[in-house]
């Protein structure tokens, strides 16, 4: 249901911020400076930030399905 769908989603971020943490390391700018930067049009970011979590929600919803009719076969 949809606590799993958070779940999921908070630690698809988590892996995502880790991933960036490493890929951040010896670049000029460090990470935790990357992260506190503010969009310059939040609007857009919210709007980002929307469609991802719909499109994870659509793909787990789809995986979902499948599994179902695979346990019906």
């Amino acid at each position: 249901g949809a606590k799993f769908v958070r779940i999921i989603y908070q630690f698809a971020r988590y892996v995502m911020t880790e991933d960036m943490k490493k890929l951040s390391a010896g670049t000029s700018t460090p990470f935790t400076e990357a992260v506190s930067l503010r969009p310059e049009d939040m609007y857009i970011a919210e709007t980002r930030h929307r469609v991802g979590y719909n499109k994870l929600l659509q793909v787990l919803q789809k995986e979902d399905f499948v599994i179902q009719e695979y346990g019906k076969k």
